[in-house]
């Protein structure tokens, strides 16, 4: 703002009605008390309450205590979602194959700053890969699970065996007795298998000699969509990877549209009962974790998908996640409320406390609103963020643009 004060400060006019359930929503300062004028957004006292609830200045003889955190700490407060709202819903786009000959190469990482994440969602690489996030997305609208899809490819195959292959190792390789609360070291064990076995695992995927090189551009989004292994730790960074490996077998034309409602129902739900696996039997710690502000400690991707399964839906509301028996139920079949469930079990107390956006989101009236709002939030506070995005990889298949050229595509 160029007030210079704090964005929901700008909106704590807004008089919300007996109805308005959006979590930017502030209380005017005619209908609450001072003490209660807060954005509901990110806590920050607005209004009377800011001169009242504000500490006085540090002074010489009291200075402020030195913080040195190991690594940088996650921002805990959601981003301006004004912003947010305003920004268009990503769509549904094409996946193009790339071009013949194939030049493969290792891929690296490119993205230091908020001027290289403009420039990467200013390309065709980045908004064909949200597009591909979109259409996802989109190809399992009012889909249940269980509900038959298209004959599984080859393709989907490979994955599921490939994704099956590695929840038995989980079991070949237990954990250790360790006091803490994060971070069993079995799983470097586990990870290190990973590594050492992901090439043959990868193979049967690479139907041809002219396809098998790609694998030295694959194996690094592979091998980090499963955490990391020195941190022990997992989140959605990580998960963006797996999504960016599936792109890049689309980019080769081993995955096509057809194959989406199984992406997702088969493959993706494979991967995801993966990782719930590995982050509940080697305790991984949150990577980045935005705290009670963020969606999930860990994913984002299951509801988003799961919202899109939910839209239409005769009697399944938003609102509906705070139904144990629906969550007992139904959990199984669609992907927003097992990753609901999931939070139940891992989290105790008032679901309100520990998960306020998700809270907040269930007063939503319907899920096709829920599945907009998660795409524009998905790319704000994933693809957006340079903590995450530093990691992300660039090769041949998702391409680097070192010039202004990259906006003349």
């Amino acid at each position: 703002m160029e007030d210079g004060r704090h964005p929901c400060q700008a909106s704590a006019t807004h008089t919300p009605s007996s109805t308005d359930s959006s979590p930017t929503a502030v209380p005017t300062a005619s209908n609450t008390s001072p003490t209660e004028t807060f954005c509901r957004a990110c806590g920050v006292p607005t209004g009377d309450a800011v001169s009242i609830l504000s500490p006085p200045p540090w002074s010489e003889s009291s200075p402020p205590p030195t913080y040195r955190p190991i690594r940088a700490p996650a921002i805990n407060a959601p981003t301006n979602t004004s912003a947010i709202i305003l920004a268009p819903v990503p769509q549904p786009l094409p996946v193009p194959v790339a071009d013949r000959p194939f030049r493969f190469e290792v891929p690296t990482k490119r993205i230091s700053s908020v001027d290289d994440i403009q420039r990467f969602h200013s390309s065709a690489a980045g908004r064909h890969f949200l597009g591909f996030v979109a259409a996802l997305s989109h190809s399992v609208r009012g889909r249940k699970i269980s509900d038959l899809v298209p004959p599984l490819s080859p393709s989907l195959s490979c994955l599921l065996s490939f994704l099956e292959t590695l929840t038995k190792w989980i079991d070949e390789i237990p954990p250790q007795p360790h006091g803490l609360r994060y971070g069993n070291p079995a799983y470097r064990s586990w990870h290190e298998k990973l590594s050492a076995e992901s090439y043959l695992l990868i193979l049967p995927i690479l139907t041809s000699d002219e396809l098998r090189p790609a694998a030295d551009e694959l194996l690094p989004y592979l091998l980090d969509s499963f955490g990391n292994a020195s941190r022990i730790d997992y989140g959605t960074g990580h998960e963006t990877n797996f999504a960016a490996f599936l792109y890049c077998l689309a980019r080769l034309g081993l995955l096509g549209e057809e194959d989406y409602p199984g992406l997702v129902t088969r493959v993706f739900v494979a991967y995801l009962h993966l990782m719930r696996k590995l982050q509940t039997v080697y305790c991984l710690e949150p990577a980045g974790s935005h705290g009670v502000w963020g969606l999930d400690d860990f994913h984002f991707l299951p509801f988003i998908f799961g919202s899109a399964q939910l839209i239409d839906h005769k009697y399944m509301k938003p609102k509906s996640i705070h139904n144990q028996d629906i969550l007992d139920n139904f959990s199984s079949e669609y992907m927003y409320l097992a990753g609901v469930a999931f939070i139940k079990t891992v989290k105790k107390g008032v679901f309100a406390e520990h998960s306020p956006m998700l809270d907040d989101i269930s007063g939503v009236p319907n899920w096709g609103k829920v599945n907009s709002g998660l795409l524009k939030m998905y790319k704000a506070e994933v693809l957006e963020k340079v903590p995450i995005m530093q990691h992300f990889l660039f090769g041949s298949l998702i391409k680097w643009y070192d010039t202004l050229s990259y906006l003349l595509l």
